[in-house]
């Protein structure tokens, strides 16, 4: 089994969560990305957004969320996708940026245009109350 370790930035407003979707992709994915040699997860998603959606996240706001697992979307079966989710605030303005073709936001009835991963995350906010 490969896993592949990726980081997302769970941004919440009026119960609908930011999503993007990346050029040539067929779903949305929660923001984020995989942390390049060296860095912790605070840098890289710092680096991640910033290069995705032109905001600059506030590093001593953020805060873990959780660990979740999931086949990973566009993969050979059995490769699994383990995305560690924070939140937090941040300044600027979110536009899509880079690789980004779009951003949405979504709530839970939206589920079945994320990935995997992402949907069972929708799941769990849901339940929880922070996503309508």
């Amino acid at each position: 089994m490969k896993i592949i370790d990726k980081l997302a930035w769970l941004e919440i407003q009026n119960g609908k969560i930011l999503v993007a979707k990346t050029r040539g992709r067929e779903v949305f994915y929660i923001p984020g990305g995989k942390r390049e040699i060296g860095e912790t997860d605070e840098q890289a998603l710092l680096r991640e957004i910033e290069e995705e959606l032109s905001v600059h996240l506030i590093r001593e706001d953020l805060k873990h969320y959780g660990v979740f697992q999931a086949q990973a979307h566009g993969h050979a079966e059995g490769i699994i996708v383990k995305m560690t989710c924070y939140q937090g605030a941040y300044f600027g303005s979110v536009q899509a940026s880079s690789e980004i073709e779009a951003i949405a936001w979504v709530n839970h009835k939206d589920k079945e245009m994320v990935s995997f991963v992402d949907r069972i995350i929708f799941d769990d906010l849901n339940a929880k109350g922070l996503l309508a």
